[in-house]
């Protein structure tokens, strides 16, 4: 997968430089300096992948981070457009001069691309509220309120002040408990160790319970089990716990862990009266989840592809990869994320935390 994705991009990233090479109205030399940028931006983000980014100071790796995850989605958009281009030059639906050295183009693009980035930043930055209502049928006495969140991804991009933002958010909903589907960890522990993260976790005023994502996988998961430990997060690996004895959270292990349990063995120890909610980083096998009769189940891990068009992959790809789902008895929602990894754009998608009710069809709070 990594060999693909590495072709991909290097041959994206040829056909984009060489359309920016014949577009720019510049001499050869502001050329060549504009070629060579752009590739050494898009090219920087293996370095952060090798783990390049744990060496430099914190605020340079974050900029580092920033700017080399979002060239990626830059490059996206830049192939598209020009893409578009070409078919309508094909079609005769726009003159060849606009392809060799125009200022029309160059101008044309970039101020297009601003407006879909400004607005895709924007639309990050603002998170949605998602109310759910869940009903069963057991008798789980009264009314609660469930916070649900998935994809936090904090780490060099979304750092200790966006965090408390999100702490802020999450308290004011007055939850009885919250529950984290995954990924809380983008990639490294080094910036959630030195901001102190945990202490913002702290700060919550209802127990937290979660899983594992396949980035806690990515930063070591004994590093990120002491932090969930520092964090006061209850975290589940294929176990489960009680709340007020009427309702059980089962964590599962990802699906990076070959050797994770089977989930009807997980779930085969809650009592059948208890309201069943299982949280499962990747929405893959949601069969298994109805066949096990679990009441409800929270994933995430999808985001929804962040940007469009890769919304379209993430929806074929998977039975559900956003939103709610019902299979049999079993209800799903699956997260597009409150955070997330790389370049801080949403376009055609949200982040998001879910606000749950659940009720008992024979409780008299019920509405």
């Amino acid at each position: 997968m990594f060999i693909f994705f590495l072709l991909l991009v290097l041959g994206a990233l040829g056909y984009v430089l060489w359309h920016v090479w014949c577009v720019l109205p510049f001499t050869k030399p502001l050329k060549w300096l504009a070629v060579l940028l752009l590739a050494a931006i898009l090219v920087s983000m293996f370095f952060f992948i090798g783990g390049g980014l744990d060496k430099m100071p914190l605020n340079l790796a974050s900029v580092m981070y920033e700017v080399s995850t979002s060239s990626v989605i830059v490059l996206l958009y830049l192939v598209l457009t020009f893409f578009l281009m070409d078919v309508a030059r094909c079609c005769h639906l726009l003159p060849r001069s606009l392809f060799h050295e125009s200022w029309t183009a160059t101008l044309s693009i970039l101020v297009l691309l601003t407006a879909v980035f400004v607005a895709g930043n924007i639309k990050y930055r603002h998170k949605v509220r998602v109310p759910l209502q869940l009903t069963t049928d057991k008798p789980i006495g009264r009314e609660y309120k469930i916070v649900m969140v998935s994809d936090l991804h904090i780490g060099y991009h979304n750092r200790r002040a966006e965090l408390a933002r999100w702490i802020d958010l999450i308290n004011a909903e007055h939850p009885d408990f919250i529950l984290v589907a995954g990924d809380i960890i983008d990639m490294s522990m080094r910036p959630i160790t030195e901001e102190k993260m945990a202490e913002e976790f702290r700060r919550l005023s209802a127990p937290v319970y979660a899983c594992l994502g396949n980035h806690e996988y990515y930063s070591r998961v004994p590093a990120a089990r002491r932090f969930y430990k520092e964090a006061g997060i209850r975290l589940l690996m294929d176990e489960s716990v009680m709340v007020d004895s009427v309702i059980t959270v089962v964590g599962r292990d990802d699906r990076t862990n070959p050797e994770r349990q089977p989930l009807d063995k997980v779930v085969g120890n809650a009592p059948d009266s208890t309201y069943t909610i299982v949280l499962d980083h990747q929405p893959y096998e949601l069969e298994r989840a109805e066949q096990a009769k679990v009441d409800f189940q929270l994933s995430g891990h999808t985001h929804r592809g962040q940007v469009w068009p890769i919304s379209w992959i993430t929806d074929a790809i998977y039975e559900c990869s956003y939103g709610s789902w019902q299979r049999g008895n079993t209800q799903f929602y699956v997260s597009s994320g409150l955070g997330i990894w790389g370049g801080k754009f949403r376009i055609g998608t949200q982040s998001e935390y879910v606000v749950a009710t659940l009720t008992s069809k024979n409780n008299g709070n019920n509405q």
